[in-house]
C-alpha cells in the first residue's frame, strides 16, 4: 500500500527484455534507500513493483507481460522520468490516500493551462472506470494522490499547484501524454457492496441499515 505522495522522481536507467517480459533498471534520485530491503515493493508512476536488486542509486524490477500490457510502463524510454514512493509503514503519515499500486486504466492529458501560479489539466479516462471518478474525490494519477475538481463524462480537471507541479512528474507533462490512472479503494468497494446487495438494494437505494450490516458503519451516533 501507498499514500499517494511522491518520495522522489527517479529515471530509467535501463530496459532489459527478458523473455517477453521487461527488467527495469531504475535511478532513484533523492529516494531515500537505507531501510530498502529485497523484495520490498515500491511504486513506479503508480504501478507497485518489486525489487529484485538495489544499491543506493538504483534498482531493478521485473515488470509482466499483463502490467505492460495496462500500464504506460511498456512506453517508457532510458532516461524517462518517473514517479517514486516507497511502501507505506505503520507510521506513516497518510497524506494522501490510500493507494494500493494496482492500475485501473491508462488516462491521456487533453488540456493544460496556467491558472495564477497553478496549472489546471484535464484528463480523459478510459469510459469503463469513469463512474468511479467523482467531483471533489481522491483520484491516484501516475502514482500521485490528486484531488478531482470537476467531472465531465470521461473527462475530469485537475489543479496543480507549484510544489505538486516541480516535485513529480507533473512538470513534463503535455497534451497527448499517457497516464497511469487508480481509482479510490472505497469507490471499488462501494460498488462491490451495491452488487453484492441483492434484492435490497435493485431500487438502487443505499441505505443505512444496509451500510450498518456490510460493516461500514459501526457504533452509535
Amino acid at each position: 500500500m501507498f499514500t499517494g505522495i511522491i518520495q522522489s522522481v527517479g529515471r530509467i536507467g535501463k530496459i532489459e527484455p527478458r523473455g517477453g517480459d521487461t527488467r527495469l533498471s531504475i535511478q532513484v534520485g533523492k529516494l531515500d534507500m537505507a531501510d530498502v530491503q529485497l523484495g520490498d515493493s515500491i511504486a513506479v508512476n503508480g504501478v507497485c513493483l518489486t525489487a529484485v536488486r538495489f544499491d543506493q542509486q538504483s534498482f531493478d524490477a521485473d515488470v509482466s507481460v499483463e502490467t505492460l500490457r495496462v500500464t504506460t510502463l511498456g512506453s517508457l524510454h532510458v532516461g524517462a522520468p518517473v514517479n517514486l514512493e516507497k511502501a507505506l509503514t505503520p507510521t506513516t503519515r497518510l497524506g494522501g490516500h490510500l493507494v494500493s499500486g494496482h492500475v485501473d486504466g491508462i488516462g491521456e492529458v487533453i488540456s493544460k493551462k496556467e491558472a495564477a501560479r497553478a496549472w489546471q489539466y484535464t484528463l480523459r479516462a478510459p469510459q469503463a472506470i469513469k463512474r468511479y471518478i467523482a467531483q471533489k474525490g481522491s483520484i491516484c494519477v501516475d502514482g500521485i494522490s490528486l484531488t478531482v475538481n470537476a467531472v465531465h463524462d470521461t473527462d475530469f480537471e485537475l489543479t496543480i499547484v507549484p510544489h505538486t507541479q516541480n516535485e513529480t512528474t507533473i512538470a513534463h507533462w503535455q497534451v497527448g501524454t499517457q497516464v497511469n490512472l487508480e481509482v479510490d479503494l472505497l469507490a471499488r468497494y462501494l460498488e462491490r457492496l451495491l452488487q453484492a446487495g441483492g434484492d435490497e438494494i435493485r431500487d438502487n437505494s443505499l441505505t443505512t441499515a444496509l451500510l450498518t450490516r456490510a460493516g461500514f458503519i459501526t457504533g452509535q451516533p
